[in-house]
């Protein structure tokens, strides 16, 4: 191979090389460490035994649950959210559209911990919203304390956090949708929502599968939240896939049923995947 033949490999060889060490075989390391179990000084190979576990295992089963729970409750909603802030933003009509943006993106580059901690002073049970709440004569709500608000608790935080991040892509998408069509539709009398539904949002269906799948990893991967806000509880009601990976990592050492439960959040995410792209209807 001559020099000019090999000079591509030499500028990509750092890239493969970084990839290989940090990525590829951490993969490979942890299909593996999922098949065995530490005894005696060693690792010993145990087949299926940390899967079959976690069918027998009530923390998994809770865990999977709530991070169900949460998923339902916030991705769909987080998303109309930023489907309708962005056709606001998109307005001709609309005056600074600048400061409404960026104002509506910062929570997207504000830190997880900063923001978890910050949304863990607000709700708690003498915090700043209690505090509004009984001003106005109504009882405080046990945001942290109770099962039910501690899921709705990282709900809040999450919507509030990603919904800036959606919005801007779905931003950058409306505006590829030619004006023409809603010109045309005005002329049909078809109003705002019907337009909404009939064009906006057909129009944005891959953008919206885009986000749904992202939303998805992201949720099925949740950890920050419930660990910074109520660390997994109260009574485990709030542990989630993604926490559940940690304790039993680093907190249990348990790496192979630790590296167990990653591959189910592996495969969830592949089946809610394909199944979003069923439902979208898309043939690629």
């Amino acid at each position: 191979m001559n020099r000019s033949k090999a000079t591509p490999y030499i500028f990509l060889a750092p890239a493969v090389i970084l990839f290989l060490l940090f990525t590829a075989y951490p993969i490979l390391a942890s299909i593996v460490l999922s098949f065995q179990r530490f005894e005696g000084g060693s690792y010993v190979f145990t087949g299926f035994d940390n899967y079959i576990r976690l069918i027998h295992d009530s923390i998994f089963q809770t865990a999977l649950l709530n991070t169900f729970i949460i998923f339902i409750l916030q991705v769909p909603f987080m998303l109309l959210l930023s489907m309708i802030l962005a056709n606001v933003l998109n307005s001709q009509l609309l005056r600074l559209k600048g400061f409404f943006r960026v104002s509506f993106f910062l929570p997207a580059v504000t830190s997880l911990v900063a923001y978890s901690l910050l949304f863990s002073v607000l709700l708690q049970d003498n915090g700043l919203i209690n505090e509004v709440i009984t001003t106005f004569g109504m009882s405080a709500i046990p945001w942290l304390t109770d099962g039910t608000w501690a899921k709705i608790s990282i709900v809040l935080a999450m919507t509030w956090r990603w919904t800036g991040y959606n919005m801007i892509i779905y931003l950058a998408a409306l505006q590829n949708i030619p004006h023409e069509m809603y010109e045309a539709a005005k002329m049909d009398g078809a109003g705002r929502i019907r337009q909404f539904f009939s064009i906006t949002v057909p129009s944005l269906k891959p953008v919206i599968l885009f986000t749904g799948i992202l939303s998805t990893i992201g949720t099925l991967q949740l950890f920050d939240e419930p660990f910074n806000l109520t660390s997994g509880g109260p009574a485990n009601s709030t542990m989630t896939l993604g926490l559940y990976i940690y304790e039993n990592g680093f907190e249990y050492f348990d790496f192979n049923y630790a590296s167990a439960v990653a591959y189910v959040v592996v495969m969830l995410v592949a089946v809610l995947s394909i199944l979003q792209f069923k439902l979208t209807g898309d043939k690629s």
